[in-house]
Order: structure tokens, then C-alpha cells, then sequence
């Protein structure tokens, strides 16, 4: 079950509780000869995803359009019958209000939408075939409020960019709850607002971007449902700008979430659609990134030569990134990114040593904060497996000082590993450094 988002977001502009929902429903039921004991309990399992039986979805209706004084219908409260025809709204503009209610759940952290678990299977493939495959939005053009001009994309890119290194300084757990506040003060009321079809598509690239983001921080935060719904609306959001580069950065992301979740399987499709789809748009920083992750997943499923050829590949895109030619998007491919996947890669198939000397050169590269923990962490465990105590005390200490001040889930666990590795060596010099570690983990997030 999905979390019921826009029955949320009417609960909220309605102004009415859980309770008070359930008792108005069981008046409205008794007005029509029906005995409902309906509780806030149903409420929330509604809310979760349940259906309600028989009339009362229409109930829900009748209640919460007289509350707000207007017609709702099935689909604005996300009970409409999966096949029955829609409200008459374009798909974008109904994706749209979808969209903005998560927004909104997501900032007053409703329990049911924030701890939602990630959905596996066709659910999690669908929204890639949908890109990846007609029809196209023909017209993105909309009539609202606010009329949106080329001023307020351009303060979107610069959310966008500016967040992005927020993220990479203080961590996903910090960096969130700011861009999702962002989303729905500034994104929403554009969405909604009046615009062009040529603006339209600039205006859902640049939110595309931004909700890309939401996604990352959500994903660094441990709520994988979530980010996961972020990234689908990311590639809507690409799909309705046309920017096939923009969506193949998107499942990039989707890939590596389904690296964390150990979906090896997938993580090989989801790039493979990526490369294909994007032909001609996608970069080299782009492709070395999907290929050097589809080694790592052809690794973990035991094909050798599937990842060696991934990483030939990876290392061959590499060598044709031109900085300067890339997206803002793209920015996290840096030098270095590449030796670091690739290490990871042939540390599953076994090659100590060319796992050490791609670790080592991502180590030897200049990166961010953030890319820098997870490289000393790779070249730790490494150096621990080959039996270089001094090397993995010095890499790791590092690692450590390094991670301090940054509120991140996924740099939480890599420190976690590392000090079980550090542990599990048994000498002096190896213990010391656990203990550092030790006391980086005791701060709270």
C-alpha cells in the first residue's frame, strides 16, 4: 500500500482530525440509513493506504466539500477506482497535485508518508518504463494564478545548486527539511501558476532538479520509500521538460538506491534504460558514473566479465569528461568518483590489488568533504583486508575527522563498517581508531 497523500493534504486544508473526519462520517452515513462506528484508527489506515468499503469514500467527499465549499471528487482525495475514467484534469496536472501533497506531508513529517517503506518489483519499474516510452507531453502549457517567468526558474537553478552543497557539507538529515520547506513555498505555486508551453518545460526541468535533490536528502536520511517516490517524481518532471539527460540522471540516482537495497538485478536495467534512452544526450560524466554502478552490480551477482566490461567502459567515458561541457546535475561525477566504484567493484570479485591502487588514486584526487569520507573508507577496508594495519589507522582516522559535523545516514554506516573492520584486526593501533570512531558515532543526528 501507498501512503494516501492527497487525502492528507485535504485533511490538512480542511482543518478537521482524524476524529472529527470519522464522526462526521458516521452522521453522514446515518442520513442515509447506514450504522458506521467509524474511529480515528480507520482514519489513519486510510491515510496508509486502506480503502475504505462500500459508500463511504463518497462520504469522505460529501464531508470535506462542504467543509472546504467545493465539489471533491474520488481522484482529489486519492480514492478513485484504479481503470474509472479521471476528473477532467490533463495526467500532468493531476501528477502535479499529487506531487505538491507529498511536499506538504513530507514538511509536517506525517509518520505514514515519511516512514513509508520502498516498493520493489513492477511498482519500482514502472515509473522508468514510463519514461523511457511514448507518449510524450505535448503541450506542458498551463493557466493559473501566477504567471511564472524566466526570473523565477533561474532563482529554482539557484535553489537547486545551492542546496546540492548544503547537502554535501552538512548531510542529508540537515539539509532536507530546507528543501522540502523550499519545494512548497516557492516550486508549488508555480506549478500552479500560468505559463507557456517553452517556459513550462525550463519551469519542470529546474523543479525536476530540486525534487532530485528532496530525493538524495531523503535517501541519506534512511527514508528509502520516500526518496524513492522523489525520484520517481523527478523523472515525471524530466519527461514533462523533455530533457532526456535530466531523467538519465534521475535513474543514476535510482540506481545507486538499488545498489543500497541490494536489487543488483535492477540496478543493471535501470542504468541499461538510462544508456539507451538518453543516446546521443547523455554525457561522458553521466555514462562513466552508470557504467562504473553497473560493475559494482554485476560484482555482487557474481558475473566477472559483466564487470570488467562495465569498468572498461566506466574508465573509457571517464577519459572524455570535459568539466566545463557538463550540467550543474552532473556536478558529482568529480575526478576520482570513478576509481572509487571501480574499487569497490573488484574488492567483490577478489583483486585486492586493483582494488587498492583505484582506491588509492580516488584518495590522491581532490573531492568534497563528503565523496572524501567515502573514498578513505574504501581505501580503509581495503588496506585492512590486504593486512596494512598503519595504512587503514592513518586512512582511517582521516575518514573519521573528516566526517565530523555532518548529519548523514549512509556516512553513518560507512563508519559503522569501518570501525567493525578496525575491530575485528585485534591490535593496539587498530582498537585506538575504533575508538575514535566510537566517539564520532555517539553524536546524536
Amino acid at each position: 500500500m501507498e501512503p494516501n497523500t492527497l487525502l492528507d493534504s485535504v485533511l490538512d486544508e480542511a482543518g478537521i482530525s482524524h476524529a472529527g473526519l470519522a464522526a462526521h462520517i458516521n452522521e453522514a452515513g446515518r442520513a442515509r440509513g447506514m450504522k458506521l462506528r467509524y474511529e480515528h484508527t480507520a482514519v489513519a489506515r486510510w491515510l496508509k493506504g486502506q480503502r475504505p468499503r462500500g459508500q463511504v469514500p463518497d462520504l469522505i467527499c460529501e464531508v470535506l466539500g462542504e467543509r472546504l465549499h467545493r465539489a471533491l471528487t474520488l481522484d482529489d482525495i486519492g480514492l478513485g477506482t484504479p481503470g474509472s475514467p479521471r476528473a477532467p484534469a490533463t495526467p500532468l496536472s493531476g501528477f502535479v497535485e499529487r506531487a505538491t501533497a507529498l511536499w506538504r506531508s513530507d514538511e509536517q513529517q506525517r509518520p505514514h508518508v515519511v516512514a513509508a517503506p520502498a516498493v520493489t518489483g513492477t511498482p519500482a519499474v514502472i515509473p522508468v518504463w514510463e519514461w523511457e516510452n511514448p507518449p510524450e507531453d505535448s503541450d506542458v502549457s498551463r493557466r493559473g494564478l501566477t504567471r511564472v517567468s524566466m526570473s523565477d526558474i533561474d532563482m529554482l537553478r539557484a535553489a537547486r545548486a545551492h542546496y546540492e552543497q548544503m547537502y554535501r557539507k552538512a548531510g542529508g538529515v540537515a539539509t532536507r527539511a530546507r528543501v522540502v520547506g523550499f519545494l512548497n513555498a516557492e516550486a508549488a505555486p508555480l506549478l500552479r501558476g500560468s505559463y507557456p508551453d517553452a517556459t513550462g518545460r525550463q519551469l519542470h526541468r529546474a523543479t525536476g532538479g530540486l525534487v532530485a535533490i528532496a530525493g538524495i536528502c531523503a535517501y541519506d536520511s534512511d527514508a528509502h520509500g520516500l526518496a524513492q517516490r522523489y525520484f520517481h517524481q523527478a523523472l515525471r518532471l524530466a519527461k514533462a521538460s523533455g530533457a532526456r539527460g535530466l531523467g538519465a540522471y534521475v535513474i543514476a540516482l535510482l540506481v545507486n538506491q538499488s545498489l543500497f537495497m541490494k536489487e543488483y538485478r535492477q540496478a543493471v536495467a535501470f542504468a541499461e534504460s538510462a544508456l539507451r534512452a538518453s543516446g546521443s544526450h547523455i554525457t561522458p560524466a553521466l555514462a562513466s558514473d552508470l557504467y562504473a554502478m553497473q560493475a559494482k552490480a554485476y560484482a555482487r551477482l557474481g558475473d566477472g566479465a559483466g564487470a570488467l566490461a562495465c569498468i572498461r567502459r566506466a574508465e573509457t567515458a571517464a577519459d572524455r569528461i570535459r568539466p566545463g561541457q557538463e550540467p550543474d546535475e552532473t556536478g558529482y561525477v568529480q575526478p576520482g568518483l570513478v576509481n572509487v566504484q571501480v574499487a569497490e567493484a573488484l574488492l567483490s570479485l577478489g583483486d585486492l590489488g586493483g582494488a587498492r591502487e583505484n582506491a588509492a588514486a580516488a584518495v590522491g584526487t581532490p573531492a568534497h568533504d563528503r565523496g572524501r569520507v567515502h573514498r578513505l573508507a574504501m581505501l580503509t577496508h581495503i588496506a585492512l583486508r590486504q593486512g596494512d594495519a598503519d595504512r587503514a589507522v592513518a586512512t582511517a582516522v582521516e575518514m573519521t575527522e573528516r566526517a565530523r559535523g555532518m548529519e548523514s545516514r549512509r556516512l553513518r554506516d560507512r563508519l559503522r563498517a569501518v570501525r567493525e573492520h578496525l575491530a575485528e584486526s585485534g591490535s593496539a593501533a587498530t582498537a585506538e581508531a575504533a575508538e575514535l570512531i566510537d566517539g564520532a558515532l555517539r553524536v546524536p543526528l
